[in-house]
């Protein structure tokens, strides 16, 4: 298989709580609660190791608090390029209602100056130069720290296109804007975060679509939208694709899109037929939202959750081959 690199900037502890019912102000009492190694980036690293991929994992980590991300990297069997930093790793509350309601309380991380940012570029620079080091792709994900801006973030992935990487992104807000501008590979929003980038309310399968079609043809060649149980819009070379995903009982939705990413990356990685790789990653991040966590290809039903994944191909006008709007 493939040894991809992820980049999570800003990484996180991750306080998963679990409870009937969050009544602010008061005494709450919960189900269970989870502390682990977290971020987008190790989201995506799991999934891909899961899937039998070879994986380093790189960043900013505080030296303060990161003995649960070396445990966590050595269970995986990833390497661990983070670069330290002074401080400690932020720690972010998720709880989940019974009702399926998630409330995410994010701290803003650590400061990260700009010496510590050249320093991870730089050891980014001679991994790309390095023959028995290059990855196969890279995946930037999550938010942005202290110190370090949509400017920065472009010109990481400038930097990257420039030593012939794919470069497949996740992040959101002024730093989605200026990943796009970059010109990555892949970029994979969900609904929220690609209208906030079109200007305009995604509140219907043709708003969706519009939306998706201009992301391609701004230059990504992989636009990849997540919009819950509407599905899944993928733009690319292989045409406009929609993937319904089954019907689930939704217990956490966190690690949802990070397993949806690391299943197409994935499937284009392996050259899967492109309804397969859809297929395949959609069903995947159906299966996360059944627990909190990412999604597992190897439980029992996988092929089942496959199996009643609905893919089809859209025409150039946003329809299906009978003309019914999609």
């Amino acid at each position: 298989m493939a040894r991809v690199l992820t980049v999570s900037l800003n990484p996180a502890l991750d306080l998963a709580i679990r409870l009937p019912k969050l009544t602010p102000g008061m005494v709450n009492r919960t189900d269970s609660t989870h502390l682990e190694a977290a971020g987008k980036g190790v989201n995506v690293a799991r999934v891909l190791v899961a899937l039998g991929h070879r994986v380093v994992v790189s960043g900013f980590l505080g030296t303060a608090n990161d003995g649960a991300f070396v445990r966590t990297f050595a269970e995986l069997g990833v390497e661990d390029a983070f670069h330290r930093v002074p401080g400690e790793t932020r720690i972010n509350a998720k709880l989940a209602e019974h009702d399926g309601r998630i409330t995410d309380i994010n701290g803003p991380g650590l400061a990260v100056g700009g010496g510590d940012f050249a320093a991870l570029c730089e050891a980014l620079d001679a991994r790309a130069e390095d023959a028995t080091r290059r990855p196969d792709a890279v995946v930037i994900a999550g938010s942005l720290p202290p110190g370090i801006g949509p400017e920065d973030l472009a010109g990481l992935i400038a930097r990257l296109r420039g030593h012939g990487l794919p470069v497949w992104v996740d992040t959101s807000g002024p730093a989605l804007a200026a990943a796009i501008a970059a010109g990555p590979s892949a970029v994979k929003p969900n609904e929220q975060e690609l209208a906030e980038w079109a200007g305009e309310a995604l509140d219907t399968p043709q708003a969706r679509l519009r939306a998706a079609r201009a992301l391609h043809r701004a230059g990504i060649a992989e636009a990849l939208i997540s919009a819950g149980e509407a599905g899944v819009l993928w733009f690319s070379r292989r045409g406009a694709w929609l993937a319904t995903p089954p019907r689930m009982n939704v217990a956490s939705t966190v690690g949802a899109g990070d397993t949806l990413l690391a299943g197409m990356l994935h499937g284009v990685l392996a050259g899967l037929p492109a309804e397969d790789a859809l297929r395949l990653a959609t069903a995947l991040s159906a299966e996360s939202v059944r627990h909190v966590g990412v999604g597992d290809p190897d439980v029992a039903d996988f092929a089942d959750l496959q199996q009643h994944t609905r893919v089809r191909r859209l025409d150039d006008d946003g329809s299906d081959a009978q003309g019914a709007p999609a």
